[in-house]
């Protein structure tokens, strides 16, 4: 065990990841002004360090590095550390992800970087061992490298400061990189994630693998318009996914990766932002396919999320859960010997799980082999017919002890100690998390889930959202105080603006509506380049717009890129055509084409990075389009599920009462409704609406002649 240090500086902070190193030998300091006086003060420079509370390395350098007396000694001597939480400050991790990528070619957590008194990065990397190993200096080797060069070569590394900074402003340039919005742009973004597609185990490339649900939506939207190879990929994809060993068989939802091509090994952290995500995919994957197990996979994202990511009291979702619960534990607490399962399972349940989940001698953990990831057919396992043939059992017996077995499995591993759930509430990932529940309680009929949506929404427009905007951080874990409120950043704005907007697609309440546009407004104000009439400068920047900061932060960026989340300037751009749609405001037409057409000179180099740009020219080109259902009665739930089926990027379901739960410029557009008793549907395209109906029948031929 390490040994137990007096508190530093950190153990006032609200962030549980820097709590974590309250008691590390380090003199460690938060982000902000008083870190970089010290630094000018004593003329020396910065070691900054991020990570997040759910990164495995992270924990290791922690345990090799700052939690060794001796290396600690070099750092307390030389530099002024500071430490920075990736998730409560993204505007931070991603400046200096950027550096430490133009000075190493690579970035990543935890991120190392050597910083000048004013901010200014001039060297870095990511994992820095103990010793030389790996083909990596040593940390202490590198450490005094880093102070020499501070004291003896100064000219030369603030020169290096400066190019880095220079080089990074550079990368985020995209003026005069504009192009034209057409459905030939979103085709080859749609065949960017075909070409990359791996036909024997599905996803994009090879190892290590990451899920990108953007890429998989936009492919199902192209399988809902009509293209065969989209639905092949996206299929696929998704099917061997969720037999793999990145989705928990046991508790539902998806470990953050693969790190093999198969998508059996993972790297067993759980993030708020893949959940909400994949269960859009599976349930827009529902509504195209209409294929059961979609909905399976989506419910049991729910179920897991329900148990563990969410406040059930009070609204909201937590950020992520932990990998491991230990250094000592690389996956343990997920992972089962044949031991461990016979010990728990009834004989013929063990011979059923066995197969069923690939429980073998020689498992999957290169730490322990004993240890066996669970995965199921195709990616490993065997099915129930299979498993009922080499049995000689009837299969409808072995689908009941699979269920036992399964939940006989899941109450032991409850008894392990669990790894970590950080119960920040984060505005961005909470307005995901929200359009995740709503959309899917919507096409899965789960009206619960619809209901902790709007319970989450409320939540953060009551804590987060006000006369200063909205905060990042909605709430603290374990109910710890902010000594200082972190404003939002533009993904906060864009993802909670599609969430209100969400949320009155489904219950038809104004307030909800009122809350999307008063949003967008402010985003509008505080993150938009340019002033209507300006082509020069288009798009959104990823913080407020002219308020400097230390260092990096003086840079301005312009994110595209989905990694790991959608990025801001497609999910604002969403936002913007959806509420042009509904307002009849040029302003919101305008500037979402603006921010579309910046980027559309050199989006397709990004490819299925970006996806989430694709799904909002999708929009853009082929037009909105609003199915309204008013009324209550049975036929208007009827009416709903046929408008909501299949999935489409550039479609709107909104259900009301009556006429006054509308915006005026919608309102105004519909035509004379009938007064008759029952449910009305009526779809609206552009600025036109299409004459009412009342039958699915004619609401399914309405919506086929449009397609």
């Amino acid at each position: 065990m390490s040994e137990v240090h007096k508190e530093n500086a950190l153990g006032g902070a609200a962030s549980g990841y820097l709590r974590s190193a309250r008691h590390q030998p380090i003199e460690w300091m938060e982000w902000g002004e008083e870190a970089f006086a010290k630094a000018e003060r004593e003329n020396k420079p910065v070691l900054l360090d991020i990570g997040a509370v759910w990164c495995h390395w992270c924990h290791v350098m922690d345990r090799e590095s700052y939690e060794n007396p001796a290396t600690a000694e070099i750092i307390n001597e030389h530099f002024v550390a500071v430490k920075v939480d990736r998730d409560e400050r993204p505007d931070v991790d991603s400046r200096y992800q950027a550096a430490v990528s133009a000075i190493s070619g690579q970035g990543g957590w935890p991120l190392t970087a050597f910083l000048t008194a004013d901010g200014k990065p001039f060297f870095g990397g990511t994992y820095f061992p103990p010793d030389d190993r790996y083909g990596r200096p040593g940390f202490p080797r590198v450490l005094l490298t880093m102070a020499e060069a501070y004291a003896q070569k100064r000219d030369e590394v603030m020169e290096t400061a400066g190019s880095v900074l220079r080089a990074i402003e550079h990368n985020e340039s995209f003026s005069g990189r504009g192009g034209a919005l057409n459905e030939a742009l979103v085709e080859k973004l749609v065949q960017s994630a075909e070409r990359q597609f791996d036909e024997r185990n599905g996803g994009f490339g090879s190892q290590p693998k990451f899920p990108h649900p953007g890429a998989i939506d936009l492919l199902i939207d192209a399988a809902g318009r009509g293209d065969a190879r989209a639905r092949v990929v996206a299929e696929t994809t998704m099917r061997r996914m969720a037999a793999g060993g990145i989705y928990d068989q046991l508790a539902g939802g998806f470990h953050r990766y693969s790190v093999d091509e198969r998508w059996i090994v993972p790297h067993f952290e759980k993030m708020a932002y893949d959940n909400s995500e994949l269960l859009k995919n599976f349930a827009h994957a529902y509504a195209t396919f209409e294929d059961e197990e979609y909905a399976r996979v989506a419910k049991d994202i729910l179920r897991w999320m329900d148990e563990w990511l969410s406040d059930r009291e009070r609204g909201g979702f937590y950020a992520s859960q932990d990998a491991d619960d230990s250094l000592d534990d690389d996956g343990d607490y997920f992972t089962w010997t044949r031991a461990e399962a016979e010990e728990v399972l009834e004989r013929e349940e063990f011979l059923v799980a066995e197969s069923l989940y690939n429980l073998r001698a020689v498992g999957d953990m290169h730490h322990n082999p004993l240890k066996c990831v669970l995965h199921v057919a195709p990616a490993g396992g065997a099915t129930v017919e299979q498993i009922a043939k080499a049995l000689k059992m009837d299969a409808a017996h072995v689908r009941e002890l699979a269920a036992s077995a399964k939940q006989k499995m899941y109450a032991a591993r409850l008894k392990r100690k669990t790894p970590y759930v950080d119960k920040t509430v984060y505005a961005g990932w909470n307005g995901m998390c929200i359009s995740a529940y709503v959309q899917a309680g919507r096409l899965l009929e789960m009206p619960e889930a619809i209901a902790f949506g709007v319970k989450s929404l409320d939540r953060l427009l009551q804590e987060a959202w006000g006369e200063h905007g909205l905060a990042h951080v909605v709430a603290y874990g374990e109910g710890m105080p902010s000594r200082a409120r972190v404003p939002g950043v533009l993904e906060d704005y864009a993802f909670a603006a599609n969430a209100a907007l969400d949320v009155w697609e489904a219950t038809g309440e104004m307030k909800y509506f009122n809350a999307a546009r008063g949003i967008a407004d402010t985003m509008l104000a505080r993150f938009c380049d340019s002033e209507p009439g300006d082509a020069m400068s288009r798009g959104f920047f990823d913080t407020e717009k002219d308020k400097g900061g230390i260092g990096a932060l003086s840079t301005q960026r312009k994110p595209l890129q989905d990694a790991p989340t959608p990025a801001g300037n497609s999910v604002a751009a969403m936002a913007l055509l959806r509420l042009a749609a509904l307002t009849g405001e040029e302003l919101y037409e305008t500037r979402a084409r603006d921010t579309l057409e910046s980027f559309a000179g050199i989006v397709e180099h990004f490819g299925l990075y970006a996806a989430s740009y694709g799904l909002a020219l999708q929009r853009a080109v082929s037009g909105g389009v609003q199915i309204c259902i008013l009324g209550e009665d049975a036929r208007a739930e009827e009416l709903a599920a046929t408008a909501l089926r299949p999935y489409a990027a550039n479609k709107s379901v909104v259900r009301v009462k009556d006429l006054s739960a509308l915006p005026p410029a919608l309102k105004e557009t519909l035509p004379e409704l009938p007064k008759t008793d029952g449910s009305t549907a009526v779809v609206c395209r552009g600025n036109s609406c299409l004459p009412p109906v009342k039958t699915v029948e004619e609401l399914k031929a309405l919506l086929a002649a449009g397609s």
